[in-house]
């Protein structure tokens, strides 16, 4: 009887062995003594250098929990899958989860903006980080910024006007997605970057005239018209102000509740505006409102 039972439990063992790791919620976290975090190689927020905005919150989450802090990188294309161990599909909006692959990450934080077919499949945090998507062109184009007008909706339109046959580069099931912003399938030239995942590239892409034009969000602009400075203009936005925050697998509830805790005390001893003037020093010129809030 010893030995059937014995080779019952190493048979059950290999099986399991071979199956996707599952999310984790608090107290697995706590017990497993590690917070995972699933981090792109994007802007500011996770500079791939071992620090950013996103990494250093994260970090801190993890000590104000007690575990060890572990950085998993990904991209864009894979990092719901590298969370919930389901590859995520999208089609008219909505998304649809199918396949199993391995559990890789407890949260990811990297400037993982609210979209709505995201919220499909994931719970968010609070909002961590203001966001919006812009038009982007170089600076010999001979389009010209929108003057603005009376409201962001109207301003918005005249800006997706003047895109007309130009060709507009473009990033699938990311902030960039013109899916997202009404730009799919109506007759613009649209250009999906492809060689990875990395938002940082798209500027230096139309710069090399893989495209006329460019989207890309206001974090990535704050930077890249330092870096590209008299190069690059701004024409005007494409979307509404957004909101980036950390997102948790939808069986981590207690999870998410603990990092809303976390990002409360941090917003009120001041540690919060610390690291957002660290790594993106002029963001609180684009979103007044977002930041006035906080306080």
């Amino acid at each position: 009887m010893f030995k059937i039972r014995r080779w019952l439990f190493a048979l059950l063992w290999v099986v399991g062995a071979g199956l996707p790791a599952v999310a984790a919620d608090l107290d697995a976290i706590k017990a497993r003594g590690e917070l995972r975090h699933l981090g792109i190689r994007y802007a500011n927020f996770v500079t791939g250098s071992g620090d950013g905005f996103d990494v250093e919150l994260a970090q801190g989450f993890a000590r104000h929990l007690g575990v060890k802090y572990t950085l998993v990188y990904t991209d864009f294309y894979n990092v719901i899958r590298d969370l919930l161990g389901k590859e995520v599909t999208v089609k008219d909006g909505k998304a649809t989860l199918s396949g199993e692959f391995p559990v890789k990450g407890d949260l990811i934080a990297t400037g993982f903006t609210v979209l709505p077919w995201r919220k499909q499949v994931l719970l968010y945090s609070d909002a961590t980080f203001p966001t919006q998507v812009l038009l982007m062109a170089p600076a010999e184009a001979p389009v010209q910024p929108i003057a603005g007008g009376q409201s962001l909706a109207a301003d918005i339109e005249k800006t997706k006007s003047l895109i007309g046959k130009k060709s507009l580069l473009v990033m699938e099931r990311t902030c960039l997605d013109p899916a997202s912003y009404g730009l799919k399938g109506k007759g613009f030239d649209l250009r999906p970057y492809t060689k990875n995942t990395n938002i940082n590239e798209m500027v230096p892409a139309m710069l090399a005239k893989t495209a006329e034009y460019t989207l890309l969000d206001v974090a990535s602009v704050t930077l890249d018209m330092q870096r590209w400075a008299g190069r690059i203009k701004i024409i005007g936005p494409i979307s509404e102000q957004q909101e980036m925050a950390v997102a948790f697998p939808p069986d981590a509830p207690k999870l998410r509740d603990a990092f809303n805790v976390y990002l409360q005390q941090i917003r009120a001893d001041g540690t919060y505006d610390k690291l957002v003037r660290k790594y993106y020093p002029g963001i609180h010129h684009y979103f007044p409102e977002f930041f006035a809030r906080l306080k």
